[in-house]
């Protein structure tokens, strides 16, 4: 196995070699100082990583029934936007690593997330896998986009901005400053072609975000439409890191298959052309940040909804989703906490000593 050190470097000369002139390279030294931040923000960052090293750690997991799963899973890997009816709804947001693989890592590293963001508070480590669990069965036996307009009372109030945070968003994204040098037509088309009609050519400036993600172009275009402001992102996608290191033979983008799929509600304004994902951003597409609200992401609640909407995103296949459950009942309970215990403990090792390597 490669040290982390050597990791990072190989991931990013095959990213650079994916995005040639684009790479964005003031975001790698951002990213690199975030992995030297904490456990958590490190496990976000080194998405690629994980597929190298979880098998390693949980061979047993490679064994498990596969099936179009997101990936990159943890707790800020979720949000809210509108769908085609106009209603909130809350979900995974982010499948720019979607891949076919075994069901039971996208568990495990939410759970895994979850121990690390913890920070002794919180949950038992047992309990997390259990209300993650339960959710997981749950939604398999009965999957159901989660709706806000009616339902979960408690999320949806988490979720609403006060209207001085609103105005603050649309301020910042209005006051974004131009990039050195314009963005790369192809970003240009994405962007005009999402925009509604009538709201004028797009101007794309850069905007740094996320961590994950980190080095690739992601462009932003604001514009007044009918009245009011309207915000447009387009940024780059590569292949799975997952499939990268275990299915070379597959390296299509599956964002917008898993995101579209039957069990959800999706936003008609997130979409896949070629290698650009655009989706529409507005205060009501956010996500919960954990250093901003650790006791809505880590509560028992929580926990047990965000398991039942990864059994949302995996059950496009109802026949997978009747395999998945007899595996589970198979394993017992105990394997999910013990597994997530064990990758979150190599996730902090190797944290550790990339910080110590700087």
């Amino acid at each position: 196995m490669t040290t982390i050190s050597q990791s990072v470097q190989n991931f990013e000369d095959w990213l650079a070699g994916e995005l040639g002139a684009d790479l964005v390279r003031g975001d790698l030294r951002e990213k690199h100082e975030k992995m030297r931040s904490d456990d958590f923000v490190f496990l976000r960052a080194t998405y690629w990583r994980w597929c190298e090293i979880i098998l390693d750690i949980c061979p047993e997991l490679g064994r498990a029934p596969e099936v179009l799963a997101i990936g990159d899973t943890h707790l800020e890997n979720f949000g809210t936007w509108r769908d085609a009816e106009g209603r909130l709804v809350w979900g995974v947001n982010d499948f720019d690593d979607a891949a076919v693989m075994p069901y039971a890592l996208d568990l495990v590293r939410l759970a895994a997330s979850a121990i690390l963001a913890r920070n002794g508070d919180g949950p038992s480590i047992r309990m997390i896998g259990e209300l993650i669990l339960a959710g997981y069965r749950r939604g398999l036996e009965n999957p159901l986009p989660v709706i806000l307009e009616r339902d979960h009372k408690w999320l949806r109030k988490a979720l609403m901005l006060p209207n001085s945070e609103r105005r603050e968003f649309w301020e910042k994204y209005e006051m974004l400053p131009a990039g050195s040098k314009p963005a790369p037509s192809a970003y240009i088309k994405a962007l005009a072609d999402a925009l509604p009609p009538g709201s004028g050519a797009p101007v794309p400036k850069p905007r740094s975000g996320g961590t994950g993600s980190l080095g690739r172009p992601r462009f932003v275009a604001y514009a007044e439409w009918q009245g009011g402001p309207v915000l447009r992102e387009a940024k780059a996608l590569v292949p799975s890191a997952w499939s990268l290191r275990h299915r070379p033979q597959d390296l299509a983008i599956h964002t917008g298959a898993i995101a579209g799929g039957r069990a959800r509600s999706a936003d008609p304004h997130y979409g896949v052309s070629g290698r650009i994902l655009v989706r529409r951003l507005s205060p009501n597409s956010r996500k919960i940040e954990i250093d901003k609200h650790p006791e809505v992401l880590l509560s028992p609640t929580m926990l047990e909804l965000m398991g039942f909407e990864i059994a949302n995103c995996h059950s496009d296949d109802a026949a997978a989703a009747a395999v998945i459950l007899r595996d589970l009942q198979a394993r017992g309970p105990e394997w999910l906490h013990e597994a997530a215990r064990a990758a979150a403990s190599s996730v902090s090792a190797e944290q550790k000593a990339y910080a110590r390597a700087r």
